[in-house]
């Protein structure tokens, strides 16, 4: 396998790295994170510029029809620059539209800037369990009812459009009878409660109260959302790996860099050889977890599902083990600066936690891939 970028790939690479070296500053992203949106209409005009809006989406509604792969280095530089625009949330309701079929108008929006997407998934009861729902979709007359509570549904409160799963039919645990919907986020009968979270993000709970959609709504087949749910996840989560790698490489060089300046007894305390051992191994483990997250981006669009869910759950849960490690060491190593506002350091640790419990933490994946027929059989 050629693991060297193409010259494409490298020149969206080089384009995000200038930008987020020059406009989009640790100081410039506090000051987004602050304000009252907690996100910059500048910022996101410039990534539409770029070509980043455009890139995961067909060439037929005017994007590049960019691979996962493409999408890695994307994530990997936003990663580096913690980058809290609604870039992934767009991205990944992007996906459900493309695997649905049929949403040509709104994929074209999306390749423009114009429309941004959040995937309303989570439920309080659910965990990471996303085939646990308790949101209902009741058919009445030619369009369908919903009702229920979405939680913190990353950038909800920044969309303009909202994909929704509910329950059409069977049990409340049941991956039968689940249904996919694209609400209006201004729609008559939802409520969003916008709030920031630990890594800088904005997240919403949104509730639908007796909110009627058009059967167009409905993406793909009624009570046969479960396949559309479960690719599109595992596609998330792929590109929450490549963030993380990003952020990791970020955390290492900032570590590296501070054990070279940090002096004690007179020397800069990087000399201390117990101090290079755990950096060579931060620096490991991030490697590692670079092999797993390109893996994942190579086989997320795999048409054996059981080959796609394995090896997407062995990258979340891999990653997630590096991020925990990297990003413990690192903020042990830069002291107690490592836990201040001040710090690159601990705004690239909350982003890391936040990206092991997104759609999916460390122990989930583990489970789900030690579930998988694969693992079953070569035990």
């Amino acid at each position: 396998m050629d693991f060297n970028y193409t010259p494409e790939q490298q020149q969206f690479k080089d384009a995000l790295r200038r930008f987020i070296d020059k406009d989009y500053t640790f100081e410039h992203r506090k000051k987004i994170i602050h304000s009252e949106q907690g996100i910059s209409d500048q910022a996101w005009g410039t990534l539409v510029e770029l070509g980043m809006t455009a890139l995961p989406v067909p060439e037929e509604q005017g994007g590049f029809n960019g691979s996962a792969v493409d999408m890695l280095v994307v994530m990997q530089e936003l990663g580096r620059g913690i980058v809290v625009e609604p870039y992934f949330a767009t991205v990944l309701g992007a996906q459900f539209l493309k695997l649905a079929g049929g949403q040509e108008a709104l994929l074209e929006q999306v390749a423009s800037g114009e429309l941004k997407l959040a995937a309303a998934l989570g439920e309080k009861q659910a965990r990471h369990d996303l085939f646990d729902i308790a949101t209902t979709a009741k058919a009445d007359g030619d369009g369908y009812v919903i009702n229920g509570t979405k939680t913190v549904v990353i950038h909800g409160g920044q969309a303009g459009m909202l994909i929704v799963s509910a329950r059409s039919g069977g049990a409340q645990r049941d991956t039968d009878g689940i249904s996919l919907f694209v609400v209006p986020a201004d729609a008559s009968g939802v409520t969003r409660r916008d709030y920031r979270t630990i890594d800088g993000l904005r997240a919403a709970d949104i509730r639908f109260d007796n909110v009627r959609v058009p059967a167009s709504a409905l993406l793909g087949s009624a009570g046969a959302g479960w396949d559309i749910l479960d690719a599109a996840a595992d596609y998330g989560a792929t590109l929450l790996c490549a963030e993380a790698v990003g952020a990791m490489d970020a955390l290492n060089g900032a570590t590296l860099e501070y054990l070279k300046t940090r002096q004690q007894f007179g020397v800069p305390i990087g000399k201390f050889q117990a101090l290079q051992h755990r950096m060579a191994e931060m620096f490991m483990q991030a490697e590692q977890a670079r092999s797993m997250a390109t893996l994942a981006a190579v086989k997320v669009s795999s048409a054996d599902v059981e080959e796609r869910r394995r090896t997407v759950s062995a990258a979340k849960a891999r990653v997630g083990q590096a991020l925990k490690y990297v990003g413990q060491q690192a903020i042990q190593l830069h002291g107690g600066m490592g836990v201040t506002d001040e710090m690159p350091a601990a705004h690239h640790f909350k982003r890391l936690t936040m990206i092991d419990l997104t759609l999916g933490d460390t122990d989930h994946h583990l489970a789900r891939f030690a579930a998988q027929p694969g693992f079953r059989n070569a035990a």
